[in-house]
């Protein structure tokens, strides 16, 4: 143990119950020590949303994390970022004004009859739309269930910010992917004609995620040349076309549970954010053989180190406070709420 794990693990005595760290699964097992919960988006605003007696968090992932944690706190709590530089590409890829003129695109076609869903990779202010127009929010683990709750009420269904997951939780659920449609915010209209509106379930908005893009069909097909006896899983956040070449797609914590539950002996090739393949190698070594689909990071989870975190904990910096506005975090609740209840 070197003198930085030490003085974290001081603080954390000293702090006791009255500090929180919640940690991402992509986060360097050097941070997932120090963590008092780790897991996926959805595990992580669960045990987040129940730490009532906690007074600071500390939340090891990236901004839309953090700002979820803050939109969930009960008074007397602050959250804190050990990087307040750590972002979400994807979920700057959706603004509320983009979001708004997307909602004015749909209306003489679809009317009232439809809902927002949107993934938690997004910011405060994507989430308040959804929640101000009944919405709910959803994860790579219940985006599936949050679907079929929107469309067995007789509605369709509007997705941001990430395509990728919206296409595959749509096949899931059975629909053709005729009745999908892209939006493009960058486009006039969207890029969608109203014969493409009329004839479409849901919209997906075209946004994506780096890590999870990098994915390719010939790292498939790459994968079953050099090791024909391994499955391979991808996360739902990968393309379409790579998604149903693979045996098992999931969201982090299902990825998690099919390596755990995996028979010994077996080969598997994983498409995910790289520190957790890596772990789950180590983990597993000598059980199971595991290889990366890809060998694919994200910088921006990256950013999380022992020493940012030891500098919150020390000094309580202004700067690395988190903070969403009263007034957004109201409307942002409503559809984390819905989430958590489905």
């Amino acid at each position: 143990m070197n003198t930085v794990e030490r003085a974290i693990d001081r603080l954390r005595q000293e702090w006791g119950a009255r500090l929180f760290i919640p940690a991402h699964y992509y986060q360097d097992s050097a941070i997932l020590r120090h963590a008092d919960a780790t897991g996926d988006s959805l595990e992580l605003s669960r045990r987040t949303a129940a730490q009532r007696g906690a007074e600071k968090i500390v939340f090891c992932g990236v901004r839309f994390m953090a700002e979820t944690a803050d939109i969930l706190k009960v008074p007397g709590q602050s959250v804190y970022m050990p990087d307040p530089a750590a972002g979400c590409p994807m979920a700057d890829m959706a603004t509320d004004s983009q979001a708004e003129a997307c909602a004015k695109r749909l209306a003489p076609v679809w009317k009232g009859d439809w809902l927002p869903v949107v993934y938690v990779n997004s910011s405060a202010a994507i989430k308040a739309f959804c929640g101000r127009r009944g919405g709910s929010a959803c994860t790579s683990s219940n985006a599936v269930r949050v679907f079929k709750w929107v469309l067995d009420s007789g509605k369709r269904i509007l997705f941001l910010p990430d395509e990728h997951l919206g296409v595959n939780a749509a096949h899931d659920l059975g629909l053709p992917d005729s009745q999908v449609a892209v939006y493009d915010p960058l486009k006039p209209e969207g890029g969608l004609t109203d014969k493409a509106l009329a004839g479409a379930k849901i919209v997906v908005w075209k946004g994506y995620c780096h890590v999870h893009r990098a994915f390719t069909a010939e790292h498939v097909l790459h994968a079953r040349a050099r090791h024909p006896a391994a499955r391979v899983i991808v996360h739902p956040e990968a393309p379409k076309d790579v998604v149903r070449m693979c045996d098992f797609h999931g969201s982090t914590t299902q990825l998690i549970d099919y390596v755990r539950q995996a028979p010994d002996g077996s080969e598997i090739a994983i498409g995910t954010e790289n520190h957790l393949v890596q772990r789950l190698a180590e983990e597993h070594a000598g059980r199971l053989s595991i290889h990366p689909l890809f060998p694919s990071t994200c910088p921006d989870m990256a950013r999380t180190t022992p020493e940012t975190l030891l500098a919150v904990l020390e000094t309580w910096p202004a700067a690395n406070r988190v903070q969403v506005s009263p007034e957004l975090a109201a409307e942002a609740r409503l559809c984390l709420a819905r989430m958590l209840t489905l």
